[in-house]
């Protein structure tokens, strides 16, 4: 290689390396409490949820959301939808609606 072939590979390293930190920055950005979408102790290690995509799904504005794409999901493609249902556990989903609706009454109640 001759100097000049080391320069050009040099500076396409380096524009590289700018990029993926940019990519990082833009995807990754910095970690602060105020910022956990909902979820309760995500930032202490080994608690759930981990990610902070799920602990935004897992907030009101989450269920909000998936609730939004299933309905989206069942008027657009009802047969696609109807084949996902089946493949979820029925018995779990439906603990987590009841216990939910019943603490939303308990929670209307105690006001």
């Amino acid at each position: 290689m001759t100097d000049r072939d080391e320069a050009a590979r040099a500076e396409i390293l380096a524009r590289l390396a700018l990029s993926r930190a940019e990519l990082r920055r833009v995807l990754d950005p910095p970690r602060n409490p105020s910022d956990a979408g909902g979820g309760s102790g995500g930032d202490q290690p080994g608690a759930f949820p981990r990610s902070r995509t799920l602990r935004m799904l897992m907030s009101g504005r989450g269920i909000g959301t998936l609730g939004a794409v299933a309905a989206g999901l069942l008027v657009a493609r009802p047969t696609l939808a109807l084949r996902i249902l089946r493949m979820l556990p029925a018995t779990a989903i439906g603990k987590m609606l009841l216990t939910r609706a019943v603490s939303a009454l308990r929670g209307k109640q105690q006001q």
